[in-house]
């Protein structure tokens, strides 16, 4: 297969398809070792997994970089994909099989090579500023130095693509709304389980925003408009907890490809959704790549 192929049938812009979904950890839980087939290794012994510390100004704490690559691919230039991790969760639960759904999708010819970075966003931000603790700007501004440090990245460092988990897929698609208001728009969005709320009443309770109007401000279902024309790929279990923001999401947004089978909110389906994540990111690569 070429790059422009995947495993998965991506579809023409805007057309949705509901075809084999995975589920999600469960909220507030990232990616474990345990959800590829193969035994786990300790990210500090894995070849394709990089850990670091820095220290975010944005954050005013520091934070890990875990840094995901094909393997046997020289590593220097390589564009990147942000990965969000969940509610409770940080970078180092990021990983799971992802090094190796890339390794694999690469070595097979279906996606050119890339890499993921995940990144501590702390553990109920929803991926916004609070007061004294910033990670979109830390996103925004900080991972873009930190990725050209590293040779990493593209102009500049910034990632071509933003992926995300539960929390993690709500501020995977706010980091692309405000890459748009900066006029560099994303490459693609990928979400799973994005922690779509509908309603105030059930979103306090998470006490993740300061009102009801700061979380209106950011609901990515409040202002789909504002993510222009980025080709967005999602799935979500028929049982999630999440299902039916995502379907109003799907509905508003007609994003490039849809995934809403049986399946909830739980580790099981990892295993399913993201290596087709891996090569709907990787399409969109080649894609842009390609104009």
């Amino acid at each position: 297969m070429g790059y422009g192929e995947s495993r998965g049938r991506m579809l023409s812009r805007r057309s949705v398809l509901a075809s084999g979904v995975a589920g999600l950890a469960a909220l507030g839980v990232g990616l474990t070792a345990d959800l590829d087939s193969r035994p786990a290794v300790p990210l500090a012994d894995a070849s394709d997994v990089s850990v670091e510390q820095v220290y975010s100004q944005a954050r005013n704490c520091p934070v890990h970089l875990v840094t995901m690559y094909p393997k046997d691919v020289a590593r220097e230039g390589l564009p990147v994909c942000l990965m969000l991790h969940g509610r409770f969760g940080d970078a180092r639960k990021s990983a799971g099989g992802l090094p190796n759904w890339l390794s694999d999708s690469v070595a097979a010819g279906r996606i050119p090579p890339f890499a993921f970075l995940a990144v501590d966003g702390g553990g109920n931000s929803y991926w916004h500023r609070w007061p004294g603790d910033d990670p979109m700007s830390m996103l925004l501004d900080e991972v873009p130095r930190w990725l050209a440090e590293r040779g990493l990245g593209g102009e500049g460092g910034r990632p071509f693509a933003a992926a995300g988990i539960s929390m993690g897929g709500f501020g995977a698609l706010l980091y692309a709304r405000r890459r748009r208001e900066q006029g560099n728009p994303l490459s693609a969005a990928a979400v799973v389980s994005p922690a779509l709320i509908t309603s105030w009443q059930e979103m306090s309770k998470r006490r993740a925003f300061a009102n009801e109007a700061e979380w209106a401000e950011m609901d990515p279902l409040r202002h789909i408009g504002a993510l222009g024309d980025v080709p967005l790929g999602v799935w979500c279990g028929t049982e999630d907890r999440f299902i039916d923001g995502t379907r109003r999401f799907i509905r508003a947004a007609q994003p490039d490809y849809a995934s809403t089978t049986p399946g909830g909110h739980n580790s099981r389906y990892y295993r399913k959704a993201l290596p087709e994540l891996v090569d709907f990111v990787g399409t969109q690569l080649a894609r842009s790549s390609d104009r």
